[in-house]
């Protein structure tokens, strides 16, 4: 980012949004860069860990609460639903009504819902309380961006994200051990119950420590983004809408399958939506989204390569910890331990790449990064049920290094290429553009797992020579191999027994490796679009982003 960003005053009567830094008066307790840093850390890490930690408790909660393979993707799809549907109307609410305000709300309600979710005994309960912990995140996500954009000068503004970005991937990349240790030595209730002393502190440090922005200008708005008495409503419904249709087609499709017309019906809504929203924003003086922004291809690449990664990251993690859980019989802090490659590459990474980034620009950190991961994906369609610790350590760190320049430098590619009013609407993208390509991920190669199993276990199955299965008990012996389970009835002889856990186990790791394969594709891709970065150059252009 170059020095020409103007950055909204870090008090009342500073000397001005462009003034040198030394010139600046030191800030106090509240509006601090620095605390203000630490604070909405604390906030980003609680749901940034969930995203991750929850991955780990699958099985447990599966078992305790008898959900079938559907209901637990539901766990990840309801939240993965519900941010990506809000978060962009979330950070235009953040930039218009204070990013201090929807960032206490979001911790607050965040909080409160993993409580909630502690206390269920249901798996719709569960399900329906991550649907609201994913509307809270969406409002505290953004918010934290544009709070970070508000109040560092530009010269360390970069540093800034970097290290937001790093906290982000550190609590991503930390879930899983985290996650193994509660389970294992508490309950997978635990998992949920950590968030509410964690909202607690991110919710008193933000009440002494963030500054309403907004208050600091005097309430006066950037010229040509005045924020007067209308509000895009339309704008919002059409786009959330056409976000909704999107991400339930794409978590609908692997039990209606992508042939069928109830999918294609949400899919083809979702583009008219889509497209009758772009046609409206050229219109509304107040747009929700600028569809200028799109005419940065940095920003642009950048929103394509967060939905790029997550589906190779969160779609291949969502099998992994079956994988070690389900098939190497490990316990669930095990298997936390053995996705520590994984979690002490990208924290190590991080700084790492921040400080590439920063002397390098994006462009190469981020392409270099993306390869990586490609490598990893392939090594992992090569894991099989007798696979060693060591080999496993390898592909683990090497996704582990390739995902850190990725969750620092995107962000700093989306941010950075949106001038400061429009930080909310572009933290907004940058998040939305990961939990659509999470719901991605995990529904297409969800359905690519799915399938190879169907094609597969019943010819297993008879290889083997086991007494034939009826159209009903072979469904529901493949919705056991799905998530590795051996389908093994009660009374069995141990002979049987063994044949058939050979059998699940032989075809889960079929239909994880073939995954694998798609989610190393779809990193190769995102190389490519890595390559169309660049450093946000920041320029205040209001006339050339606000309307088209």
């Amino acid at each position: 980012m170059t020095s020409q960003t103007t950055i909204g005053a870090t008090g009342p009567g500073d000397a001005g949004p462009d003034a040198p830094l030394e010139s600046r008066p030191a800030p106090g307790l509240r509006g601090h860069p620095w605390l203000t840093l630490i604070t909405v850390a604390v906030g980003v890490m609680m749901v940034a860990l969930d995203g991750t930690i929850v991955a780990i408790a699958n099985p447990a909660i599966q078992k305790n609460l008898g959900a079938t393979f559907a209901q637990v993707q539901w766990i990840t799809n309801g939240y993965f639903l519900a941010l990506a549907v809000s978060l962009i109307t979330a950070g235009k609410l953040g930039d218009r009504f204070g990013h201090r305000q929807t960032f206490l709300i979001g911790v607050t309600g965040f909080a409160s819902a993993s409580g909630a979710i502690g206390l269920s005994h249901s798996i719709a309960a569960v399900v329906t309380f991550r649907v609201f912990q994913g509307l809270f995140g969406a409002l505290l996500m953004p918010a934290a961006l544009g709070l970070l954009r508000a109040t560092f000068p530009a010269e360390q503004l970069n540093m800034a994200i970097g290290i937001w970005g790093m906290v982000i991937g550190a609590s991503t990349a930390g879930g899983p051990i985290l996650g193994g240790v509660l389970v294992e030595h508490v309950d997978w209730q635990s998992v949920f119950f950590v968030n509410v002393p964690v909202g607690g502190l991110a919710l008193a440090l933000g009440m002494l420590i963030l500054l309403d922005q907004r208050a600091a200008r005097g309430g006066s708005p950037p010229e040509g983004h005045g924020e007067g008495r209308s509000f895009d409503i339309l704008g919002i419904a059409l786009l959330s809408g056409a976000m909704f249709c999107l991400v339930w087609a794409l978590i609908k499709a692997p039990s209606w399958g992508w042939g069928d017309g109830r999918t294609w019906v949400f899919v083809v809504a979702s583009v008219a939506l889509f497209a009758v929203f772009s046609f409206w924003e050229t219109k509304v003086a107040q747009p929700l989204v600028p569809l200028g922004l799109f005419r940065s291809i940095p920003l642009s690449a950048g929103v394509v390569l967060m939905v790029l990664m997550a589906v190779a990251f969160m779609g291949g993690l969502f099998f992994v910890t079956f994988y070690l859980q389900n098939v190497h019989g490990m316990s669930p802090i095990d298997a936390g331990l053995h996705l520590l490659p994984l979690t002490g590459m990208m924290i190590v990474g991080s700084p790492l790449a921040g400080a590439a980034i920063t002397r390098l620009g994006p462009r190469v950190p981020l392409a270099g990064g993306m390869a990586a991961t490609a490598i990893a994906m392939y090594g992992m369609s090569t894991l099989k049920a007798d696979t060693g610790s060591g080999v496993m350590s390898v592909w683990f760190a090497l996704l582990g290094l390739g995902l850190a320049p990725v969750m620092v430098g995107a962000t700093e590619v989306i941010v950075g290429n949106a001038p400061m009013e429009l930080s909310g609407v572009a933290g907004g993208l940058q998040q939305a553009a990961m939990q659509i390509g999470g719901s991605l991920g995990t529904a297409v190669l969800g359905a690519v797992m799915a399938s190879r199993v169907d094609s597969d276990l019943p010819g297993n199955w008879a290889g083997a020579g086991l007494p034939r299965l009826t159209p009903d008990q072979l469904d529901k012996a493949s919705q056991a191999v799905q998530v590795g389970v051996a389908p093994v009835p009660k009374g069995v002889p141990e002979q049987i027994a063994a044949k058939i856990t050979e059998v699940a186990h032989h075809t889960f790791i079929s239909g994880m490796s073939l995954a694998s394969l798609v989610a190393a594709g779809v990193a190769a891709v995102a190389v490519l679009v890595a390559l169309l970065t660049k450093r946000g150059a920041n320029a205040e252009a209001g006339a050339g982003v606000g309307h088209i």
